[in-house]
């Protein structure tokens, strides 16, 4: 170990407090949340106030992010903002075979150090990204199109508490074992017992893979970051090519909290990959590498999950995500909530509503009878009301990603008819950014055809009205759906008790998370850290859910030593 500036003791005179108030919340899934949402409260403490973090940003752009790692064999960078201008922005290539073993090398003294000295290591960390939380947002904002405010919280805010979370389950898992060294004496009748002394330790599996998504790439990127290192693996990050500033910001601070630690920085290590260079594969098959956190396509999920054998692979995949809408009290509410679920971030969530399931001969509402053409309007005009003002557009949807989001959106216009078509919205201080208002297609469940579109992810700002002949009938295709292409979340509106019982059996049986009946400010594609669990894992949408016990446990392993007493 290098000399600690930061001792366990500051460390936990700083964030013990916060450690046991996260233990506390993921027993009782109630609302917390250390880190502020609100732009105004940070520029105190040290913290970056807005003028500040945007200074702080700019500073970074055209420049060379240097990491002072072992084994940069060049320079590497091509994100472009789905804004539009180049971030200009060089990041080290890594020789892996200089790198991984350097990182490796860490990994004795970090596995001494104790769950409790980890955690908290980790919980600095996150202080102080929390304290950059404004130049995080712009760094989001420009790799992954996110307009200005959701690029603050969910990738500010709302990630560091995800991080939190895995950190808190880490400590909670690797804690069922007492530290140290226990007493065993078994009784011998008149001889004298067997005593032994027994020690056990929670040791790492060997080096965490993150690979970063294009879209949420802190929020996404932090569990596995924080569950891995808390549990006492060294994690290379390996950033989505779009999006290397978010988590290149928090490998930097990550290994400055290490070296002040007195441990080995290379603990942690970023992993840039050249353009078309695809190390993913490389890296993923590695023998070094033992853990492997993915966020992304199926296609490259199912990749992984058969191919890197060495390694416990974390997913997060494709799903398609259903609404079935049987009956309302507050039809207005209804629409209201969908509208904004359909909108946000131009439908580029995991979470984000697809398929919207009608009963073909409508369904009740506190305004009366409503037939599935009906719905569907007044579905179209509460999105269109939504998005009428350019300015609140901008700021509800952001920037589409990429140009294959657009070539989606543009396709799925000629599925069926036409609801709610899409527009075109101008940015005025972003005048390259590719902005577009979601499309609403109405597709009849009952023809063969349209399965297709319906029962395929349609990433991005895509919805379709799917007509069905019985809210039964509804939930068989849900069910279907979510066993087959699985789904990060369900909705279901319903004043029927009976259906609601049947929709939650539908959804305990296939392992989908349910939303029911939301018509206030929370919304189904949005999930709180230690409350919410975000997937399952019972589905084939993604194989662990972000944040429980199972997600962490498997990434240590208990090693005893015993003594003759």
């Amino acid at each position: 170990m290098a000399t600690a500036l930061l001792t366990t003791d500051r460390l936990a005179e700083k964030h013990r407090s916060t450690l046991d108030q996260a233990l506390d919340t993921i027993r009782t899934r109630a609302y917390w949340s250390p880190y502020p949402e609100h732009p105004k409260a940070y520029g105190a403490d040290g913290s970056l106030d807005a003028a500040a973090g945007l200074a702080a940003h700019q500073s970074a752009l055209n420049t060379r992010f240097d990491l002072d790692q072992p084994g940069t064999d060049g320079w590497t960078g091509a994100e472009t903002s789905p804004y539009g201008p180049s971030l200009g922005i060089e990041y080290p290539h890594a020789d892996l075979d200089v790198l991984l073993p350097a990182m490796r090398a860490g990994m004795g003294a970090w596995r001494d150090a104790g769950a409790e000295t980890r955690a908290l290591v980790c919980l600095e960390i996150l202080a102080r990204i929390s304290a950059r939380t404004h130049e995080f947002a712009h760094a989001v904002m420009h790799t992954s199109g996110q307009a200005f405010m959701m690029a603050f919280q969910a990738g500010g805010p709302h990630a560091q508490d995800r991080g939190l979370e895995a950190v808190a389950y880490a400590y909670a898992e690797q804690t069922r074992t007492p530290a140290g060294r226990a007493g065993w004496s078994k009784p011998q009748g008149k001889r004298d017992p067997l005593e032994l002394s027994k020690e056990f330790t929670p040791v790492g599996r060997g080096i965490a893979l993150v690979i970063g998504c294009n879209t949420f790439p802190t929020w996404n990127g932090y569990p596995g970051l924080f569950a891995s290192l808390a549990t006492g693996n060294p994690v290379l990050v390996k950033p989505h090519p779009r999006a290397v500033l978010p988590l290149a910001l928090t490998v930097e601070v990550a290994r400055e909290v290490l070296a002040e630690s007195g441990f080995d920085p290379n603990l942690v290590a970023l992993a840039v990959e050249r353009p078309g260079e695809g190390i993913a594969k490389t890296l993923a098959v590695r023998p070094e590498i033992r853990i492997i956190d993915y966020t992304g396509s199926t296609a490259f999920g199912d990749w992984l999950e058969a191919n890197a054998r060495q390694a416990l692979v974390y997913t997060e995949k494709a799903g398609v995500n259903t609404v079935v809408v049987d009956s309302t009290d507050d039809y207005k509410g209804m629409l209201s909530n969908l509208a904004f679920s359909l909108s946000l971030y131009s439908g580029q969530m995991c979470t984000t509503p697809q398929n919207l399931l009608i009963p073909r001969d409508g369904i009740t509402t506190d305004q009366g009878p409503k037939s599935y053409d009906e719905v569907v309007a007044d579905l179209a005009a509460a999105v269109g009301g939504l998005l009428g003002d350019d300015a609140r557009a901008n700021g509800l949807l952001g920037a589409l990603v990429n140009p294959d989001v657009k070539a989606r959106l543009e396709a799925a216009a000629g599925l069926g008819e036409v609801a709610l078509a899409s527009r075109e919205v101008v940015n005025p201080e972003y005048p390259d950014a590719v902005v577009r208002t979601p499309v609403i297609v109405k597709l009849d469940g009952t023809k063969p055809d349209a399965e297709a579109a319906y029962f395929s992810e349609c990433f991005g700002p895509v919805s379709f009205a799917v007509s069905v002949e019985s809210t039964a009938d509804a939930l068989e295709l849900l069910r279907r759906t979510v066993r087959e292409k699985g789904a990060m979340t369900v909705g279901a509106y319903t004043t029927s008790a009976d259906t609601e019982r049947a929709v939650e059996e539908v959804c305990l049986e296939e392992s989908a998370q349910l939303s029911l009946n939301l018509t206030g400010g929370v919304y189904v594609n949005q999930t709180a850290a230690f409350s919410d669990f975000h997937g399952s894992g019972g589905n084939p949408a993604a194989n662990a859910a972000l944040c429980d016990g199972a997600f962490v446990s498997n990434r240590f392993r208990v090693v005893e030593v015993r003594r003759q007493a």
